[in-house]
């Protein structure tokens, strides 16, 4: 459980640091280059990453609360959701001119999907702790960054080839899933 916490950490830290701390951002690279301060970052977050997965794959089972059945199904509605909302800003169709942050929400719906299946500590932590960064990462950017400006809305088409993109990401999510012994398609999980 200790190295989720440490890949959490780790994760918000260098996210929100850009932010809390601009001056200490700017000196980091004006001392050693901004690529160089870019791929520090960088080596943390992927870093960050392995440790959650590692964390939460060797984390005991302690049960928090038991799911309602049947929210196997939610879930996977609202995964194809926050697939969607994440390839929105990558696609430039006409969605990426009405949100400002769909990658953010993204992760919003992504983590709330997976507390509604999964009840016990490591999953809380995991996915709350996520869920709970990209709140703050709205936050903070909203802050710093005032008012949005809209961008030139694309092309309609692309919001329909996300659709289908979508799809196939949400097969290849499963496949995993499948991979590591969990059947995404149960309405009820043990």
């Amino acid at each position: 459980m200790l190295k989720l916490v440490i890949g959490l950490v780790l994760w918000i830290a260098a996210h929100v640091f850009k932010r809390v701390a601009p001056g200490v951002r700017r000196d980091l690279a004006s001392a050693i280059g901004e690529k160089p301060s870019r791929g520090i970052i960088s080596v943390i977050l992927l870093g960050s990453v392995v440790l959650m997965f590692i964390g939460f794959r060797q984390a005991g089972f302690i049960a928090v609360y038991t799911p309602l059945p049947d929210m196997g199904y939610v879930n996977n509605i609202l995964m194809l959701a926050a697939i969607f909302l994440a390839g929105i800003g990558p696609a430039g169709g006409r969605l990426s001119a009405r949100m400002r942050h769909p990658m953010l929400a993204s992760v919003i719906v992504w983590a709330f999907a997976h507390l509604l299946v999964n009840g016990d500590l490591a999953s809380i932590l995991l996915f709350g702790g996520l869920g709970g960064w990209a709140v703050l990462q709205i936050l903070l950017i909203n802050g710093h960054e005032g008012p949005w400006e809209r961008p030139k809305p694309g092309n309609a088409l692309q919001d329909w080839k996300l659709a289908l993109t979508t799809l196939f990401i949400f097969v290849v999510i499963a496949g995993i899933h499948w991979l590591f012994n969990h059947n995404p398609f149960l309405g009820t999980y043990p």
